[in-house]
């Protein structure tokens, strides 16, 4: 059933994010927490080892927690399920690639996610400037002067 479900989770991540892995970590973050596959300093600490190796964030992201629940088919099933649904969608864009560049309707909706795709970048972003210099929840911010000069 674990199969399943990282399956399952990560087709739903690679299905519904839109901008690349740095928009997926929120959704990633969500998953991983839900079903405790990591807890969250792991899953902050692994955002930079998927910065500093090959391969987009998302697919070393599964691969991991994959890995960490199940060995290699597990690491398998989670990244066939993070990777399937752009596979997917390329192929059927790519069949109708000359009818759907000149839709209004296409060109509105690419215009009008981009502020999402930013947003959730952004998000990412200032989750991971604040880990850095100290915050760790609400009640617990040990702000680190270190961490600030080396940032």
């Amino acid at each position: 059933m674990i199969y399943f479900r990282l399956f399952f989770e990560f087709f739903k991540i690679g299905l519904f994010t839109f901008g690349g892995g740095y928009a997926m970590l929120p959704l990633i973050k969500e998953a991983v927490l839900k079903y405790n596959w990591l807890d969250e300093s792991i899953f902050l600490d692994f955002i930079g080892v998927c910065e500093s190796t090959p391969g987009p964030i998302a697919v070393n992201f599964a691969t991991f927690v994959g890995a960490t629940q199940k060995g290699i088919l597990g690491a398998l099933c989670a990244t066939f399920g993070v990777v399937l649904p752009a596979f997917i969608i390329i192929l059927l864009v790519a069949s109708i690639l000359k009818r759907i560049i000149k839709n209004k309707y296409v060109n509105a909706f690419l215009n009008g996610i981009k502020p999402v795709i930013i947003s959730l970048i952004l998000i990412s972003g200032g989750l991971m400037l604040l880990k850095a210099i100290g915050y760790k929840n609400v009640r617990n911010f040990n702000f680190s002067i270190k961490s600030s000069i080396i940032l």
